[in-house]
């Protein structure tokens, strides 16, 4: 299971301004619905997609650094191959918290980006669904989150 701890994932959520890279351009994709769950949760969430210009009725930037005023947390929701390319702007934009949103590592590649973040200080949350850690939310978040307690996957 990944590698974080529940300490992380409190200081993360704690941020209320984060950006969401990745965030789809279709209403119907998984991470529209928790960048809405974000909003819904009073986060200031900001969505990062050089493809659009807003979604959810919100302005979205192309790039890290051309948000305005600065995000100090970053949900990156990229496809795999992109991940390594969003940690390292991550890092140039002087974010310091990274939940890296996957379902599977893309191998060796991805590891050395996220080991090389936490080499230079940065918490990075890998792989676990942030809806299982948002107060408020719907029941099947609540109960993955309770199947992960009693399988032992929860992180400590």
């Amino acid at each position: 299971m990944p590698d974080a701890a529940l300490d992380d994932i409190v200081e993360f959520l704690a941020t209320k301004r984060l950006a969401v890279v990745g965030v789809s351009r279709d209403p119907k994709h998984f991470s529209r619905g928790l960048f809405r769950e974000f909003l819904a949760q009073g986060y200031d969430a900001v969505p990062v997609n050089p493809q659009a210009e807003q979604i959810e009725g919100r302005p979205c930037f192309a790039r890290l650094a051309d948000i305005t005023p600065p995000v100090e947390a970053a949900l990156l929701m990229t496809p795999p191959n992109l991940a390594e390319q969003a940690m390292r702007e991550c890092t140039e934009a002087d974010i310091k918290r990274i939940w890296v949103y996957k379902a599977a590592s893309d191998g060796t590649v991805h590891d050395r980006a996220v080991d090389s973040c936490r080499k230079r200080g940065l918490a990075v949350i890998e792989g676990y669904c942030p809806h299982m850690f948002l107060p408020k939310v719907a029941f099947v978040h609540r109960l993955h989150r309770f199947l992960m307690k009693v399988a032992g996957s929860y992180p400590l």
